[in-house]
């Protein structure tokens, strides 16, 4: 991406567009499920909640931007999506329920924990020490597998307790966007074939609605504008133990999104340097300030548009330009929030899986290109990084017994196989020999 420019001139509009609305679609069950199930934990009244989701839709979109107008100062300048931190849900609920903590003490946290992130960046930018070949092409891997579960869910409704779960309808729609997408990608060319998934959202919404799932009452109850506001919970309180658990869940979105820039560094063929960690991780923090001093969430970037970009091949940052651009527009008209949220999960789960595979199968691709597979120390660190990513998410009860503040370190299956793939890299190869995981070709 030497020559790559924010802005791709021959690019119809009308494809471009198409292309950024396919991202918004991709992350946007993600950055609503989180305010929703903070919301309904905290018994936020309706019109909190309300709030609660428009400002984090564009929140989503302001920190995106910050991470794709990349500069001097922040911002890492690859088609990079941010939204909600998964793993700050739990802490946040937490925080809000503790006696004399409540939203105010939840949202200094956050703003504490953005501030440790931009300061200490350059800090967190020498990391790209710790992910040679090896390591990277595992981590891909670990995000791949990790997340296949997460549209597997969804593809059966969404919610294991629901008698519906996995009903022979659920499984019709989810399977059948699924087949679309794939016979897509196999008989269309271009343009129709890179915004297949977005074209599978809008074919399994419609079969959808023909059976009677489509619910249009968010899209009657919406207002169509929403003023935001500062503080809006109130001013922040800060207090050690809340900040200390936001700091862990920051570092935790650092190591994550690690991973995540060196992919796309891969997909776009622009090699990562210490110097642009250093800035996408001070974007980072910057964007989870933002998600405190407006009361939201702090900010992360997300994998699954990393398939995405992988499917369509689009790789340019104008299509993120206005994914991010539309999702501020979207937080500040409810009206427009409400016809995405039309897309049963079903629907949304089937196109997740091949989104998902993609990342996949770029982590194996990775692995079999850069990493020298014959040694037996490489197929080690492999085999145990991925199988602990894989092992956790399948079986996160396994270490509910530890403490909350460790828990936080390794209840999430991408940060405890990427953990795990670092620390045996360091143990077989140490640091800076990449001539050991180099393919021997």
């Amino acid at each position: 991406m030497a020559n790559d420019r924010i802005f791709q001139k021959n690019r119809h509009p009308f494809k471009t567009f198409s292309l950024g609305i396919q991202h918004v679609l991709a992350m946007y069950a993600g950055a609503v499920i989180v305010p929703l199930i903070v919301g309904g934990a905290l018994n936020l009244s309706h019109q909190n909640l309300t709030y609660l989701i428009a400002i984090d839709l564009l929140a989503c979109g302001i920190a995106t931007l910050l991470q794709v107008f990349g500069n001097r100062f922040f911002g890492i300048g690859l088609p990079v999506m941010l939204g909600c931190a998964f793993q700050a849900v739990s802490p946040m609920i937490a925080i809000g329920l503790e006696d004399g903590m409540g939203m105010r003490a939840i949202y200094g946290a956050i703003i504490a924990s953005g501030l440790f992130v931009f300061l200490f960046a350059g800090l967190f930018g020498k990391l790209i020490a710790f992910f040679p070949p090896v390591v990277t092409g595992s981590v891909v891997t670990i995000i791949g597998v990790t997340l296949i579960p997460v549209a597997l869910t969804d593809l059966g409704g969404g919610n294991v307790q629901d008698p519906n779960f996995g009903s022979p309808l659920n499984l019709a729609l989810g399977f059948g966007v699924f087949l679309f997408v794939i016979l897509m990608n196999r008989f269309a060319k271009g343009f129709l074939q890179s915004i297949s998934v977005l074209l599978g959202l809008i074919f399994g919404t419609i079969v959808a609605a023909i059976v009677g799932k489509v619910d249009l009452a968010p899209l009657k109850e919406a207002s169509w504008f929403h003023m935001i506001q500062p503080f809006y919970f109130g001013v922040p309180t800060f207090h050690v133990t809340p900040i200390i658990t936001m700091i862990l869940v920051a570092i935790v979105s650092v190591a994550e999104s690690t991973g995540v820039f060196m992919a796309l560094g891969k997909i776009v063929d622009k090699d990562i340097t210490a110097k642009d960690l250093t800035r996408g991780y001070r974007a980072e923090g910057l964007a989870i300030m933002l998600g405190g001093i407006f009361n939201s969430f702090p900010y992360t970037t997300y994998s699954q548009n990393v398939g995405l970009i992988q499917m369509s091949r689009v790789k340019t940052r104008d299509v993120i330009v206005v994914a991010g651009s539309l999702l501020i527009l979207i937080g500040f008209v409810p009206k427009i929030a409400a016809l995405t949220q039309l897309v049963p999960t079903s629907v949304l789960g089937g196109a997740m899986i091949a989104l998902f595979g993609l990342v996949l199968s770029s982590g194996i691709r990775m692995l079999g290109e850069q990493v020298d597979l014959n040694r037996h120390e490489n197929l080690l660190i492999i085999a145990c990084s991925v199988g602990m990513g894989l092992g956790v998410t399948v079986v996160p009860q396994i270490f509910d017994a530890l403490p909350a503040w460790l828990r936080i370190l390794v209840d999430n299956g991408i940060v405890a196989g990427s953990f795990t793939a670092i620390a045996l890299n360091l143990l077989f190869n140490g640091l800076g020999n990449k001539k050991k995981d180099a393919a021997s070709v």
